[in-house]
């Protein structure tokens, strides 16, 4: 359902299973349990209670977080660890460089110069080391190559000539053009702590560390279920029926934070479907998009409540987005339910879903960024508000229009989302950025 409050702001602005994790409060012992007690499922089927029942964002965030353990760490070969979590810290398993190496191309020297070539054989990168040298001999050495005993320098090929046996050249400083053993790290050093995700350097730098396997936390399953009997899946709108936006959008979202997206299904408003599939789901994580509300074709709420679901958020303070929703499965599995507009259901991806994804794979979350608007923002009199802004630089957010909740013309243009604390911010006002993710 369109929040009018905001489709007026819009105008204003201009054109593997988790374990579950206990609930913070120990719930009545049967003996004080009364017809007052608290009932999650209270609300349902009336319309939307005010958002001053309902948690704070930056709360619902944190919820969201607590919601679930970290996935059991498993062991992958290094090359399937791209964008995993490490488990546990990257300790060198060696020294860098594991023994004293050439930086250049050139001569192993002993000593000032004059020197004597000693062979004519040039120690090469992996090939057997060269005889020690004593002061005033060299030999030839390629890049990477082990430098031999004795050795004091090396003399670039550019700074040195050789006549029948005899190089000669400026004598290079003591130590020149040698790359020390352990000069990068020392055997049993941290190189990367636990919780950081394993990028192409991080992979390589774990290579040149000894590493065959990582121990990882898994990327989280994630199953994508579209609801709404008014949405096509291909051509253009008609007859009251509009192209699905979320489908596409959704499951290259949750892969961005970190998810492993098995499938996603589109169900109409059929509760019995929806019910199969949240019932046979084999997912770290479901995620529903529509039908959070209590509108007469809204299953989800009676879906969950039929199965014994247990709800954690019913929805949160924010616009757009407040009627989003994150409940515990009776197996302990994790579901987010998005609202169907796609700025409240991007809003949902932010608040729920990307401190919990972060929850399974034990990762911290990143530091904040703050920009300066550009221009005054208009805000909502309880509630934050997340509105799209794009980040010329690093330090300045210009809000955009086409920020109500239906519309999808403002995300596709952001570059982050600024956090606007209820009763707006004004122009060059400091506000909290969420970025989004790029191609």
């Amino acid at each position: 359902m369109i929040d009018e409050f905001d489709d007026a702001i819009a105008l204003a602005n201009g054109p593997g299973r988790t374990a579950p994790v206990p609930a913070p409060a120990e719930p009545p012992a049967a003996d004080e349990a009364s017809d007052t007690a608290p009932d999650p499922w209270a609300d349902l089927g009336r319309p939307h209670r005010t958002t001053a029942d309902h948690p704070g964002w930056e709360s619902a965030r944190e919820l969201a977080h607590r919601a679930v353990r970290p996935l059991p760490p498993r062991r992958l070969p290094i090359d399937y660890a791209l964008g995993h979590t490490l488990a546990s810290p990257l300790t060198a398993l060696t020294d860098l460089p594991p023994f004293d190496t050439s930086a250049m191309d050139g001569w192993a020297v002993a000593g000032p110069g004059p020197w004597r070539l000693t062979g004519r054989s040039t120690a090469l990168a992996g090939g057997p080391l060269s005889q020690p040298l004593t002061d005033g001999q060299a030999v030839p050495i390629a890049t990477g190559a082990r430098v031999p005993d004795g050795a004091t320098a090396v003399l670039r090929t550019e700074r040195g000539t050789v006549d029948r046996g005899q190089l000669t050249g400026e004598s290079p400083e003591p130590g020149g053009d040698i790359r020390p053993r352990g000069q990068e790290c020392r055997s049993g050093v941290e190189l990367l702590p636990a919780g950081d995700p394993l990028t192409p350097a991080g992979l390589g730098l774990a290579a040149a560390a000894g590493y065959d396997q990582l121990a990882v936390r898994p990327r989280p399953r994630a199953e994508v279920l579209v609801l709404g009997d008014e949405l096509l899946f291909r051509g253009l709108p008609h007859d009251g029926r509009v192209r699905d936006a979320l489908g596409p959008m959704i499951g290259p979202w949750l892969t961005s934070l970190g998810a492993q997206v098995l499938v996603t299904r589109r169900l109409g408003d059929d509760a019995e479907a929806l019910r199969e599939a949240v019932e046979t789901t084999r997912a770290d994580l479901l995620v529903t998009t529509g039908s959070t509300a209590a509108g007469p074709v809204d299953q989800l709420r009676g879906v969950l409540r039929e199965l014994g679901a247990h709800l954690l958020v019913s929805g949160v303070a924010v616009r757009p987005g407040h009627p989003m929703l994150l409940a515990e499965l009776p197996g302990g599995v994790p579901l987010i339910g998005l609202p169907g507009n796609p700025l409240a259901a991007v809003s949902g991806l932010l608040t729920l879903a990307a401190p919990l994804l972060r929850a399974l794979v034990d990762r911290p979350a990143p530091a904040d960024r703050g920009g300066w608007l550009t221009d005054r923002v208009t805000g909502h009199p309880r509630d934050t508000r997340l509105v799209p802004v794009f980040c010329p630089d690093p330090a300045t957010a210009r809000p955009l229009s086409y920020a109500g909740p239906a519309m999808l013309r403002g995300i596709a243009a952001a570059s982050a989302l600024a956090v606007i604390p209820p009763g707006g911010a004004e122009a060059s006002a400091e506000v909290r950025l969420l970025d989004l993710p790029q191609a």
